[in-house]
């Protein structure tokens, strides 16, 4: 009786795993979390929205500093970091207006156009006059000494007294007021750039909030519940790698002439994003896709509940 019995020795012995069978679970994890966000019927809606994360079109540490070196001020930036924040709020009123009126997936494809509409003023401000855009000059420049010298970035201000100082001192009044002009006419030009990049990121964020709610809500409604949280899980993951690799972008090429490469390459993955999204659009709704209406299922919800209430 108080010997144990061999065979559950042995059976105990196969149920215990492996240590490479323990090494190998996280990547049987990835493996199945991507097979199973691969087959979902919303998986390129969900790589559309990953697609918008690499952008540098955004109020993070990236566009702020640019501005800085485009001579805005801290308070200008507060109060464009203020109208940012009311045009995300009127996204978020207008998802819920376009799928009452034209139905879940249609808000997405209306809010996508919508923000690329918006992106094309960045696209144009790239080449307005006060762009810092040079293609002479190499985004990849130093490199090399930057990451392994840690040698400091070259800037434009000369260390040397200019010698012209001593004449500029003797300058008549009319000459000052001659140069005055030209300074006022060239500040004027150089914020032309800068404000069409700034009105076209916040007027964005309306089509980016709604496109965001609109995705959130279809995973959330066509992804089964026992599934839910692996096919959320690798959806935060394919966002953060996105929004990694546009910092990594940024590390490679972090001139200000450099900004306008950067602005070019990020409206073109927002643009493959709503791309993507489109395809699905269009094998969900087929003919219908052009047809503007509320869902059947939110028609009917909404009859249900006008039943009731009578």
């Amino acid at each position: 009786m108080g010997e144990k019995d061999p065979n559950i020795h042995e059976i105990e012995q196969e149920q215990e795993p492996s240590c490479a069978s323990q090494m190998a679970e996280p990547f049987r994890t990835f493996r199945d979390g991507w097979v199973s966000y691969y087959n979902q019927p919303v998986f390129l809606a969900g790589m559309g929205l990953a697609f918008l994360y690499m952008t540098v079109l955004g109020f993070d540490c990236i566009t702020t500093g640019y501005a800085y070196t485009q001579g805005l001020s801290g308070s200008i930036l507060s109060i464009l970091m203020g109208a940012s924040a009311v045009t995300g709020i009127m996204g978020t009123v207008a998802f819920t207006w376009l799928r009452r009126k034209c139905g879940l997936v249609r808000a997405g494809l209306i809010s996508g156009c919508a923000q690329l509409s918006c992106l094309i003023l960045c696209v144009i401000s790239v080449f307005m006059p006060g762009s810092p855009l040079d293609l002479s000059v190499s985004p990849f420049k130093d490199i090399r000494s930057r990451f392994i010298q840690a040698e400091p970035l070259s800037t434009n201000t000369s260390t040397k007294i200019p010698e012209i100082l001593t004449t500029e001192m003797h300058m008549s009044n009319e000459s000052d007021s001659t140069n005055t002009a030209l300074e006022m006419g060239a500040n004027s030009e150089s914020i032309i750039s800068v404000s069409l990049l700034f009105a076209g990121v916040i007027a964005a964020r309306i089509g980016l909030w709604s496109f965001d709610l609109t995705v959130t809500q279809l995973l959330q409604e066509n992804v089964i519940e026992s599934e839910r949280g692996i096919i959320n899980g690798v959806q935060n993951s394919m966002n953060y790698l996105l929004d990694l690799l546009h910092f990594i972008m940024v590390i490679l090429a972090p001139n200000p002439e450099a900004f306008g490469l950067l602005v070019l390459i990020s409206v073109s993955f927002v643009a493959m994003g709503h791309i993507m999204y489109f395809r699905f659009a269009q094998k969900t709704l087929g003919n219908k896709l052009f047809v503007c209406g509320p869902d059947e299922e939110d028609v009917t919800n909404e009859n249900q509940t006008n039943t009731s209430v009578v």
